[in-house]
């Protein structure tokens, strides 16, 4: 047996960034997706967010992969709220996500970080906090990841 421990921070947003959720909305759809990702071997360690995105902190298995896991989250969390809530208009998950790897050591900070979601929103719109997570992780306009000149020897 392989011993294999990745962790992603995944963040995605609502169609078109639209406020749908409100703070009981949120919690339950993120209750929903611990849930259910656990039903699916997706160890969601942490999901939490504000009106118009969510953030997870996801481990898996070997077998797993990001690509696949960002899609049964945001698939089935997406027909749940829908048929759970009502809202203004349709409701959906944009098609892209954002996903970085997260370190042991950057655990604690990262888990901090998505617990303390309402908090944060107060002072920074979700636009501002994609752009600086994508400066952060190096990614430009196109999510094409920049190497760092010492990285291009």
């Amino acid at each position: 047996m392989p011993f294999h421990k990745l962790l992603v921070h995944l963040v995605w947003a609502t169609k078109d960034r639209y406020p749908f959720m409100d703070k009981e909305q949120k919690d339950a759809i993120c209750r929903h997706i611990r849930e259910n990702a656990a039903k699916k071997n997706i160890h969601v360690l942490n999901v939490n967010g504000h009106l118009d995105h969510l953030h997870a902190l996801v481990s898996y298995r070997a077998d797993q992969n990001t690509s696949t896991i960002a899609g049964l989250i945001k698939g089935e969390s997406s027909f749940w709220a829908g048929r759970h809530f009502k809202w203004p208009r349709k409701f959906g998950w944009q098609d892209d996500y954002f996903a970085v790897s997260v370190s042991g050591a950057e655990f604690a900070a990262v888990y901090a970080y998505i617990s303390n979601q309402e908090e944060h929103h107060r002072h920074k719109t979700y636009q501002e906090e994609y752009d600086e997570l994508m400066q952060k992780y190096g990614f430009d306009d196109s999510g094409e990841w920049n190497l760092p000149d010492w990285a291009l020897v």
